[in-house]
Order: structure tokens, then sequence, then C-alpha cells
């Protein structure tokens, strides 16, 4: 089996990477940089994404690279749109005239695409109305409507992701557990004297990066074609108890500070992932705890 993923230097793409070769995958990776292991590819330019995926005839797309930062698509909506639309676009024309009846696609989304969920974040299955309310999670709608007209269309075999939260070493900051993680490496060296925090009450549903990839793998083997599944972890944890567990893995006491610039009250108070349709399918099921995700990320800061 030969796997083409886009996005395969990110951070996700790497982890699947290894859960593919290990299960005995040629893998092939398409990025904006060429190296031994990637093949250069701007996703905005449909012909270079055919010459790809003409070189390449993979058995298995697994579409990760996008724009993934929700303040830079607020910031910037026509990229935003046009990296994770119109660049997915260009990757579905290119299977569909290379091999549109035998490559697998999987279209990677994200539970944003859910928007404010209110009382319904206790328990949110893939019939929970789709209210996206960011430019990132409307591209991402769009995206997972497109490969919904392919399916439809022209016959392809095609699964779409609505991926909650995830995490492990090698996350960039700018999410909440590499940001505590960070912070109290900082603290153990010297170079802050406490930790600045935000709202700490509300309560999300986190799933090691490992566990992500082989549910990717798993969709794209096992999955129902024109599906879009819900990846999460099915277990909540709130800012606070996240907080409480990193400091206890701490080597030192940890001053912790709430910074009013931070307290944002969450309109849905609690997010929770109901994987029971990928878990059906697939036979997928979270594996690796939450503890295993904060140890991984606080050694990753550690490290660097």
């Amino acid at each position: 089996m030969k796997a083409l993923i886009t996005g395969s230097e990110g951070f996700v793409g790497t982890y699947l990477r290894a859960e593919l070769e290990e299960h005995g995958y040629e893998v092939v990776g398409a990025d904006l940089v060429e190296g031994s292991r990637t093949k250069r590819v701007d996703l905005l330019d449909a012909q270079s994404v055919l010459a790809v995926m003409r070189e390449v005839r993979p058995d298995a797309v697994f579409h990760l690279a996008a724009q993934a930062d929700v303040g830079q698509s607020w910031r910037r909506p026509q990229l935003t749109m046009e990296v994770n639309v119109v660049g997915a676009i260009n990757v579905l024309e290119a299977v569909r005239a290379v091999s549109p009846q035998h490559t697998r696609v999987l279209m990677v989304g994200s539970s944003d695409q859910y928007g404010a969920l209110g009382a319904n974040g206790a328990c949110v299955t893939e019939e929970t109305p789709l209210r996206p309310m960011t430019p990132y999670a409307i591209s991402k709608r769009a995206q997972e409507e497109m490969s919904a007209l392919y399916v439809r269309s022209y016959g392809m075999h095609i699964c779409a992701t609505r991926s909650f939260n995830h995490g492990g070493a090698g996350q960039r900051t700018g999410f909440m557990i590499p940001d505590f993680a960070s912070g109290i490496v900082a603290v153990e060296r010297g170079e802050r004297d406490e930790l600045l925090v935000g709202n700490l009450e509300a309560k999300r549903d986190f799933t090691h990066v490992k566990d992500i990839a082989r549910a990717y793998r798993l969709i794209v083997e096992r999955g129902q074609s024109g599906e879009a599944y819900n990846v999460g972890s099915g277990t909540v944890h709130s800012a606070q108890e996240v907080l409480d567990m990193l400091r206890h893995m701490a080597g030192c006491h940890v001053p912790v500070r709430q910074d009013p610039s931070r307290m944002r009250p969450s309109d849905t108070p609690v997010i929770r992932c109901d994987h029971t349709k990928v878990t059906n399918d697939t036979g997928w099921e979270p594996e690796l705890p939450l503890e295993a995700i904060l140890k991984d990320t606080l050694t990753y800061y550690r490290e660097q």
C-alpha cells in the first residue's frame, strides 16, 4: 500500500507517517518544502498537485495540510478559504484525474465545525447540527461538503473527520496543554516566576496524537465512503485538572496567577466527543490517557 500525506511534516503528519509505516505502508509526503521523504507541492497550484498524484499514484491520500490557526483565519480569511477549500478541491481533482475509483481519501476536519454548542456539548455526535463560527471552521465545513459532493457525483471513496482536541510531544504553543507545559518548564529553569492562566473551568475532550493517527489509518482502511467521523477520546477534563496534573509532574513549585486579559468565559462549558460511529465502523478505541499526553508534552519542552 502506498500513501500520500499532505502536511506530512506537521504535528499530526509525523505521527501518521510513523503509524502507516509501522503497518506496512510506503509513505510519501507532500509539503511546501521538498525533502528526502517529501515532494514539494503548492496546494493552490492545481498542476503541481496533479503532477505529484500522477507520480506517486497512491492507494490512499491523507489530506492534513491546512491553514489551521483560528486567529489567523480572522486576519486572513481569504488565505484560509484558498488553502483549506481550494487546496482540498485541487487534491480531490487530482485523485479524480488519476485513480478516482481506486484511491481512498481522508479529509481531516475539526470539531470547530460544530461551533458554540451550549448544552449540546455534553455529548457531541455526528448528528449534532454544524454551526461554524470562525472562518477556519467554515472552511472546514466547506471542505467536508465538497468531499461529499465528489462521493455523490463521481463515486469516489472519501471519508472526513471532525477531530477534537489532541496533543502530545511536538505540539506547538498556542494550545492549552503546550502553553501550560512550556510555561512550567520556564518556571523550572528560572526564566519565569509564575504561570499565567485564563479560564480554568471549561471541560474539553483530549486525545493523544498517536491515537488520532491510528484512527486516521483505520478510517481509510475501514470507514464508509461519504461519512464524517468524530474522532475524540469521549472523556473530558477541565483546564484546572490539566493544570493540576502538570504541576504535580513539575520539578518545582509552580506559582499560578490568573490573568484578567485571558479570562474569557466559555460559551460551551463542556465538549465531549461521542466516538460511537467511528468505533462501530472501524473498531477504533482511544488507548492512551490524558496523563500520557501531559507527560509527553512536558518532556518535549524540557528537551528543547
